[in-house]
């Protein structure tokens, strides 16, 4: 079997591996996947939409030859912006909270970009007002990732229909919001195959920073999101994103990141609640973006902890 050449690095984004999770599953009736959004060229599901916006803005005259281009992120989205805004001949502004990763900072400097710093505490909204001003004052390009329909488009038109081809039915659908542009794309589409599909967001705990997660209750819901898909969402704290990131990796390979974590936790929730079905959850980035954290440094595995309920993850039903 030989591979295929591609003209450029573009050519490696999406078509990514759906991978069952045989030794998670909670019976022979349920079967767990996840699509491993860790194998586009940096490293993220995020390499999708900013191409895709990339290339529409450029097509349209929206983005002009050499222009800077902006945008707010605590990671992902600025790492693949970096680097396909470089392939493409465009300077790229990064507005980042100072709550990032270190491996985010690593990487942005690496592929070029300019960081702006936001303080910690002002979180993604603030930096998404700074990329706002940057692109009115300097003339710049706003990416806009939380507000642009491309987002959600890209992932109906893609993700999911990767989905579909790899796995005739999906009943439960398991996806953090963070933009909102990959449950709201995947969703509808899925939805539109079977109806019965049901839709779960997962977000972190009010007051709890889950790297690429965003929880609404904070009050800013990201305009791509679109809140009608959701059948509900399930909250998920530090303590099982970090947790179900090893058990993955431990358990199947999965080198996932937290985030990853955070919807298997929510999947393996929801796979208690069927007898039978397929679940699909999204593991957004791969764990080597998380090497400077704590999460891989347990010794040992410890069953017990993981299947362990934390009293304060809730599930909301509408």
């Amino acid at each position: 079997m030989t591979g295929k050449v591609f003209d450029s690095i573009a050519g490696l984004v999406g078509n990514t591996p759906l991978v069952e999770l045989k030794h998670l599953a909670p019976g022979p009736g349920v079967r767990i996947y996840a699509k491993l959004e860790g194998q586009n060229p940096t490293g993220s599901i995020k390499d999708r939409i900013v191409l895709r916006i990339l290339e529409s803005a450029r097509a349209t005259g929206a983005l002009a030859p050499g222009q800077t281009v902006v945008e707010a992120s605590t990671g992902n989205t600025g790492v693949a912006l970096a680097m396909f805004g470089r392939q493409l001949g465009h300077p790229v502004d990064v507005c980042v909270p100072r709550s990032v990763y270190p491996e985010i900072e690593a990487l942005l400097r690496a592929f070029g970009a300019n960081i702006r710093w936001v303080p910690r505490q002002a979180g993604i909204k603030n930096a998404i007002e700074v990329a706002r001003m940057v692109a009115k004052d300097e003339g710049a390009f706003l990416l806009d990732q939380f507000g642009n329909d491309e987002n959600a488009r890209t992932h109906y038109e893609t993700t999911a229909a990767e989905i579909l081809a790899d796995l005739s039915s999906v009943d439960i659908f398991v996806a953090g919001i963070g933009t909102g542009g990959t449950i709201s794309g995947v969703g509808r589409r899925l939805k539109e195959a079977n109806p019965a599909c049901k839709v779960f967001g997962v977000e972190p705990r009010l007051g709890v920073h889950v790297q690429g997660l965003t929880s609404l209750e904070e009050g800013f819901i990201p305009p791509v999101l679109d809140e009608s898909v959701l059948d509900g969402k399930i909250i998920v704290g530090n303590r099982h994103a970090f947790s179900h990131a090893r058990r993955a990796m431990l358990a199947e390979g999965l080198f996932g990141g937290i985030s990853s974590g955070a919807t298997l936790h929510a999947a393996m929730r929801a796979a208690t609640r069927i007898k039978r079905g397929n679940i699909v959850l999204i593991a957004a980035d791969g764990g080597w973006k998380y090497l400077g954290t704590d999460l891989w440094d347990a010794e040992d595995h410890d069953p017990a902890f993981e299947a362990h309920e934390d009293p304060l993850d809730d599930v909301l039903w509408w």
